[in-house]
């Protein structure tokens, strides 16, 4: 199991929309789901910081998520764009492997 953990600071206001675009039933999830080797997403909000968000996407390899990289980039680009307008910050805490 492969995870990216992205971490996410959200314009006061826009929390919904947010929620709406990287939450289980969101853009990002309708275009991960259209590849193979993706697993699921799982969106956190920070109890202290209602505007600070997780999300962990989960493949099932390294291989197969850079994989989607390649072959979604057009997509990608555009659900990216949609994404920027939403946040004040957006940084990749990391790529994980199972241990």
């Amino acid at each position: 199991m492969f995870a990216v953990i992205w971490e996410y600071e959200v314009h006061a206001g826009r929390e919904g929309e947010f929620a709406a675009l990287y939450g289980g039933e969101g853009a990002w999830v309708a275009l991960f789901r259209e590849y193979a080797g993706y697993i699921n997403t799982e969106l956190l909000r920070d109890a202290t910081q209602p505007q600070r968000f997780v999300t962990i996407d989960r493949w099932t390899s390294q291989t197969v998520y850079d994989a989607f990289l390649v072959a979604a980039k057009p997509g990608y680009a555009d659900i990216d764009a949609l994404g920027d307008a939403l946040t004040v910050d957006e940084r990749c805490v990391g790529r994980f492997e199972a241990a």
